[in-house]
């Protein structure tokens, strides 16, 4: 496997992320989630980042947080500052496929088990890329990480721009499905 940073524009922007994603995600069960209610962003630095997609990313990121709540602010005195990164892996994928026909004998008087045939194996291969999505929030005072999601999935290539929107946003509805955490009781 090999690990790609921002290559080919985060590869047409992590063009199928919607269906089937694998989706983690981890948090810490002492922060108070409640009173959290303003983000700031906060850049974590990667190599080559493209704007176009970046700024693609942060407006489906912006509308996710915003459809939980949490308000965005220019401000230093957020509660959170969010930050997030992509990757591409490529892996290979072999395909066997196998064709066999013939005739067979059976069994019957004066004859036993017995047959013809033929058999044919092909074998290719082809690359696969998967995309991830790493959403890290920040807790400000702390300077500590209180949520990270992470969001994996094979990547559409042939996905058309509105479509690698529509996954993304979907992807980003997913990853903070369970967010805030449940305040556990007792």
């Amino acid at each position: 496997m090999k690990l790609i940073r921002w290559s080919v524009p985060v590869f047409f922007l992590l063009a199928g992320m919607a269906a089937a994603q694998d989706v983690r995600y981890n948090y810490d069960k002492d922060a108070n989630f409640t009173k959290y209610k303003t983000w700031k962003w906060v850049e974590i630095k990667t190599s080559d980042k493209d704007q176009l997609v970046d700024n693609q990313i942060k407006s489906s990121i912006e509308a996710a947080l915003a459809a939980k709540g949490l308000t965005k602010t220019d401000s230093d005195n957020a509660d959170l500052f969010v930050g997030y990164q992509t990757a591409i892996n490529t892996e290979k994928q072999v395909n066997s496929f196998s064709s066999d026909f013939g005739y067979g004998g059976g069994w019957g008087y004066y004859r036993g088990y017995g047959g013809m045939g033929s058999s044919t194996s092909t074998s290719t291969t082809s690359t696969l890329y998967i995309g991830a999505l790493q959403l890290d929030f920040y807790d400000v005072a702390t300077k500590k990480v209180v949520w990270r999601a992470v969001g994996t999935k094979e990547i559409d290539t042939k996905a058309k721009p509105e479509k690698r929107q529509k996954n993304l946003a979907k992807a980003l509805k997913k990853m903070l499905k369970n967010y805030p955490p449940e305040v556990k009781k007792g």
